[in-house]
């Protein structure tokens, strides 16, 4: 195949704007999948993702597509997330394609993660080709949303597609704009290999294989691959590229996205990003790569059976294989045992690693409350990065307390303007700008508190706009903050799982609000057990779970009174003794229970 016959795109969207439903469409069109295997959303393999209609990974397929004048293109089409906590798959999906086709819903118009998306594309070089989906719905305003695109890409009104991915309405017009409008790969078949590794995958029989883009030289089996970001050489025993399976190929030239398996058996050593070169044909500077992404939200992950903590670490080794994004390093807590502190990009991000675990690797885990990185400046002048509110200083050492903040870019119709203005101010929000994207539509910008919105922001934001307002955000920097630690006493034993920072103004009410929520979730005792919230060891707030009654005196009948004072009285020193040595299992929806807390 020629290197001009071959295109290499992705597609980018705002969640649910139609990406899995026009690359079907793409598929159907140039027979790669037959009518027997095509279902729904055809890409998107994973349960999870078919469950919850998401894409959660990016995935490359290669199509071949004949045009009006008998000429046979390679199109390699690499589908990817919509929602804000796995751009960074979608970041690296940019880095090995040439053009994108940017996706827009006729009835929603630009929304927050578009214009995200978009930027993305536009920083990386791409050629942009704008495509309104869903024309044929009756709510559609392709007007209106045409106006919007000008507005944030700057093309001419004749460059927009028109199409509709469900009816197939506009399919021969993309096709035709992604051979005329998007680049062919650079021919770079010289003296030196480079491919650029964007995603990988473990294979329990062929260990890690490398997901590549091949920008100079070839690549085939027998070759001795070398990377850039360790010193260790492997040799090559198979190339290949994707259509719904891996399919065996000679070798990947230049402007290729395929595979290698090269028997690496250690999974450190494929990293996104990395670049692989081949000891025959050497190169001394590897690819750019990715600028390393910083997690968000930490929370503990550990195994409900202690006996799973290896079975949980390989199973976090392969993840990351798989999922750049996500980071992890051992920890212990005095509730939970041995586990693993995890970074994440978001709270869907921890919820979806956490759900693949248990599906995929067999796993019963115990998750603790989300948190968000804070630096503690101490008195004497040392700076401090902490993770965990349990891994805090006491209050006495702490001089400052500084929290992440983030620029937030809220889309939304222009009458829920106040609602949304209203809870960005429950959440400690600072008001930058707002830009009207049409008359109908306005762009708000804030600064927001990241420890504020990783809870239940975007629920609350999607409830005051009825569904309509999208949403993203980008870390800023920290700032100093008035934050204090709370910490949970169950039994008279702190609960590090449970522990919170949070501003001063809601430290009370959150407490409170904590104790009542604990006292619904744990279990009666045989003994009384006093749930407490306390700021620097003094207690602000106290409940307590009655003990389970048992009547001692059931099989008394008649005679004296003496007989069951005595009875009372015994039970009362077996419970006070219980009390002193009894301990309190804390169940999962407990260690859960911050999650539900109004914060305000």
């Amino acid at each position: 195949m020629k290197i001009n016959n071959i295109r290499n795109f992705c597609i980018i969207a705002h969640i649910d704007h139609g990406k899995s439903t026009l690359a079907d469409r793409l598929l159907e069109e140039t027979k790669t999948v037959s009518q027997k295997k095509m279902k729904n959303q055809v890409l998107d393999s994973m349960d999870l993702e078919r469950e919850r209609g998401i894409t959660i990974k990016s995935h490359p397929i290669r199509m071949e597509y004949r045009n009006d004048n008998d000429e046979i293109y390679i199109l390699n089409l690499i589908d990817t997330p919509g929602h804000v906590d796995f751009s960074y798959e979608v970041s690296r999906s940019l880095a090995a394609c040439e053009g994108a086709l940017l996706l827009i819903d006729a009835a929603q118009g630009v929304e927050a993660q578009t214009v995200s998306n978009t930027y993305l594309a536009i920083e990386n070089g791409l050629n942009i080709i704008p495509i309104i989906n869903k024309v044929d719905l009756k709510s559609a305003m392709i007007a209106d949303v045409k106006a919007q695109i000008i507005e944030l890409i700057g093309c001419s009104e004749e460059e927009i597609i028109e199409a509709s991915a469900k009816s197939g309405i506009g399919i021969k017009d993309i096709f035709d704009a992604i051979i005329n409008r998007i680049d062919p790969p650079e021919n770079n078949i010289i003296s030196y290999t480079r491919a650029l590794i964007f995603d990988s995958l473990y294979d329990n029989y062929r260990g890690a294989i490398a997901y590549v883009r091949v920008n100079d030289g070839i690549l085939k089996s027998g070759m001795i691959a070398k990377f850039f970001a360790h010193e260790k050489e492997y040799e090559i025993t198979e190339t290949g590229y994707f259509i719904l399976d891996k399919i065996k190929n000679a070798e990947l030239k230049s402007g290729d996205v395929g595979y290698v398996v090269a028997g690496v058996r250690d999974m450190s050593h494929i990293q996104p990003g990395d670049t692989i070169t081949t000891k025959e044909s050497k190169a001394l500077v590897p690819l750019p790569g990715y600028k390393e992404v910083k997690p968000m939200v930490f929370s503990g992950l550990y195994p409900a059976d202690t006996d799973q903590y290896n079975q949980l670490r390989q199973s976090l080794e392969k993840l990351k294989l798989n999922d750049a994004s996500l980071t992890f390093s051992p920890e212990t807590s005095e509730a939970l045992g041995f586990g693993f502190r995890c970074g994440f990009l978001g709270l869907l991000h921890m919820e979806i690693i956490q759900e693949r675990l248990e599906r995929e690797f067999k796993l019963d885990l115990v998750t603790t409350t989300p948190n968000v990185v804070y630096k503690i400046l101490s008195k004497n002048g040392s700076e401090l990065v902490v993770d965990t509110p349990a891994k805090m200083p006491p209050n006495a050492d702490i001089d400052g307390i500084f929290e992440p903040i983030v620029t937030a870019e809220i889309l939304t119709p222009k009458k829920y303007i106040g609602n949304i203005m209203t809870l960005c101010q429950k959440k400690r929000g600072v008001y930058k700008t707002i830009n009207y994207l049409s008359p109908e539509k306005a762009q708000l910008h804030y600064e927001l508190p990241l420890g504020e919105i990783i809870f239940d922001f975007y629920d609350k934001l999607k409830s005051v706009s009825s569904g309509y307002a999208s949403f993203d955000y980008e870390f800023k920097d920290y700032e100093q903050s008035n934050l204090e630690k709370l910490d949970i006493l169950i039994h008279g034993e702190s609960v590090d799982a449970l522990s919170v920072v949070c501003h001063r103004d809601n430290t009370y009410n959150r407490g409170v609000a904590l104790c009542s929520k604990l006292k619904e979730l744990i279990p009666k005792q045989m003994f009384e057990v006093a749930i407490q919230a306390s700021i620097n060891k003094k207690i602000i707030a106290r409940t307590t779970i009655r003990a389970m009654k048992k009547n001692v005196t059931a099989k008394c009948y008649g005679g004296d009174i003496t007989r069951k004072r005595k009875l009372w009285e015994k039970q009362k020193k077996g419970k006070k003794r219980m009390k002193m040595i009894g301990k309190v299992e804390v169940p999962q929806e407990a260690l859960l229970a911050v999650l539900q807390i109004e914060s305000n």
